[in-house]
């Protein structure tokens, strides 16, 4: 047996290739909104308005000629003007959001908000915890099915062994939410 699981452990990819895509590159398109390359093969561009309006520390940003000067962070961990940054991680769920694509930060906010680890997520979609973790760390694309059922999972939190046939009335929605 402790062979077997040292077997699994060695399978398991490194820690710094594990987690997250990686920018590649930054491109300021117009003011508010840039052009991202990721590891992934993704371009994907991004509205960054709302959330330099919306952080008093960011508002330099919003000046149309320093916006401009948007470039990649060391390593591709962000992107980066003289003294202001935004994350990779979140530019990357934000894009994708714009996108009309789940990300991997609206699942694990989902995980969270229901109290759900690896395995129960696992458990509760049928799928593997591999590949719950694969979403949770935006390894893998979040099919549209997979976030489907998660929001009807959340609306009717049928129990391991029965799965429910229609959804709850509006009135027992409020009744189990109250």
């Amino acid at each position: 047996m402790v062979a077997l699981e040292y077997v699994e452990m060695a399978e398991v990819e490194p820690m710094s290739e594990f987690f997250h895509p990686k920018l590649q590159a930054v491109e300021a398109l117009a003011p508010y909104r840039l052009r991202t390359t990721w590891s992934t093969g993704e371009i994907l561009e991004v509205d960054v308005q709302a959330v330099l309006q919306g952080i008093p520390a960011l508002s330099k940003l919003l000046e149309p000629k320093v916006f401009s000067k948007a470039h990649l962070a060391e390593w591709g961990g962000g992107i980066e003007w003289f003294d202001a940054e935004l994350g990779a991680d979140n530019v990357y769920a934000w894009a994708k959001e714009q996108a009309g694509e789940v990300s991997h930060q609206m699942f694990d906010t989902w995980m969270h908000r229901n109290g759900l680890s690896l395995n129960t997520a696992a458990d509760s979609l049928g799928i593997s915890r591999r590949m719950v973790s694969y979403y949770r760390t935006a390894q893998k694309t979040i099919p549209r099915a997979i976030w489907l059922a998660c929001l009807g999972w959340e609306i009717t939190r049928p129990s391991p062994k029965i799965l429910p046939r229609t959804l709850p009335t509006a009135k027992e929605y409020a009744l189990a939410h109250a």
